[in-house]
């Protein structure tokens, strides 16, 4: 199991992945911007900033907790981003089809949750091992305040500048429904994400499970061992 407390090379396939997902958005800002879409362009532009995320935290050259969240959570998040503004943007303004906003909250809790249980495993420290299952309930209820906090956005947009991301009159019942379902299914992903990424961090799903699985096990019982002789050091069981 390779320690994350260095800055981890990324394999050339999610390499390629980031790249693909750069240049759509390129295209897709430059596109815009030549069909005097301005907002397009920015949009572009932001996401791209986005998908440089994992790199930006790179730069402080492992002083950062953060750096040691692995580069699969940010080649997640780009896909993300990808549907989102380029595929989600298209198929909202040029088809018909009604369902792009309900699969975008499924894959947010997904992504959510898989990103903030690497993040609590990391803020927990290096010398601190962080149990599974309370680095999975982290996981679960940073995913859902993700999620609120969107409906919070969506909701002070609406009533500030007027915008319908909500779908709804000010006070209108569709607003509700729209809210509530779009909370369900991102919590439908939340939970979904959790046991994926709990699962794949201790050995029960993966490639490598089984070398992980021991791994996982070594390191408990030492963190066991260390309790107890923490304990009997000061006397707690006196």
């Amino acid at each position: 199991m390779k320690k994350l407390n260095k800055i981890t090379p990324i394999p050339m396939f999610h390499q390629v992945i980031w790249w693909l997902v750069r240049a759509s958005l390129i295209i897709f800002g430059v596109w815009g911007l030549l069909h005097n879409s301005t907002t397009q362009f920015l949009m572009g532009l932001f996401a791209i900033a986005f998908t440089h995320l994992w790199d930006m935290f790179q730069l402080f050259g492992g002083k950062s907790f953060i750096t040691r969240v692995t580069y699969q959570a940010q080649t997640m998040l780009n896909l993300f981003i990808c549907f989102g503004v380029v595929i989600g943007y298209v198929l909202n303004t040029k088809t018909n089809f009604l369902y792009v906003d309900l699969i975008e909250h499924f894959i947010s809790g997904v992504v959510a949750s898989y990103f903030a249980y690497d993040f609590a495993v990391a803020f927990q420290g290096r010398s601190r091992h962080l149990s599974p299952g309370l680095a999975a309930l982290f996981a679960l209820c940073f995913s859902c305040f993700i999620l609120v906090a969107w409906e919070y956005y969506e909701f002070t947009m609406d009533r500030l500048y007027g915008y319908t991301l909500q779908v709804s009159p000010i006070l209108g019942e569709d607003g509700l429904v729209d809210t509530m379902i779009d909370m369900i299914l991102a919590g439908a992903g939340s939970v979904v994400g959790m046991f994926w990424v709990a699962f794949a961090r201790n050995g029960i799903i993966g490639k490598n499970r089984k070398e992980l699985r021991a791994y996982v096990k070594a390191r408990s019982k030492t963190d066991r061992e260390r309790e107890l002789q923490y304990l009997e050091e000061h006397d707690f069981y006196k």
